[in-house]
């Protein structure tokens, strides 16, 4: 049985337009690239056209991991989920008991997290702690430095 994929309509867009990248623009050119390289002659010792076709070989492995994960995804619109309750997509405000800070996480797909731009990993350790939970409620999460503890204090999906 194949897993699905979560991700938000965002998330979604981007892996597409990754996909259309590489197969319109980095495909062609380094397939380009390997033909120029292997006009210089001796490939055994020839740098440019080992390096070409490296970039290819990693070129075609993200596409293959890219149409997997787009046949398998589970695109969730956060605005039309009607809950109380933390789940994927929802933007969770936390009062860090600890420190007295407060932050602002998205729950989003492990290819859209991004912490510069707030945005967890349902698969990270706070995201996976915060999953179910309402406002609130205690969190105590396993980080490597030992245990944070936040309160929810907003859920919103938009």
């Amino acid at each position: 049985m194949t897993q699905s994929v979560p991700m938000t309509r965002e998330g979604h867009q981007r892996l597409q337009e990754e996909l259309k990248k590489l197969i319109r623009e980095e495909r062609p050119k380094v397939v380009q690239d390997i033909a120029e390289a292997r006009g210089h002659g001796d490939l055994s010792e020839n740098a440019e056209y080992d390096a070409a076709k490296e970039r290819q070989g990693f070129i075609e492995g993200r596409i293959q991991e890219i149409n997997d994960k787009l046949s398998r995804a589970q695109v969730i619109n956060p605005a039309e989920l009607d809950t109380d309750k933390v789940v994927f997509g929802a933007r969770v405000t936390l009062f860090d008991v600890d420190s007295g800070n407060e932050v602002t996480y998205q729950i989003v797909g492990e290819d859209e997290a991004d912490l510069k731009f707030g945005k967890i990993s349902v698969t990270s350790p706070v995201g996976k702690a915060l999953i179910g939970h309402k406002l609130d409620d205690e969190v105590t999460v396993k980080i490597p430095s030992g245990l944070k503890t936040y309160e929810v204090i907003d859920i919103k999906y938009e």
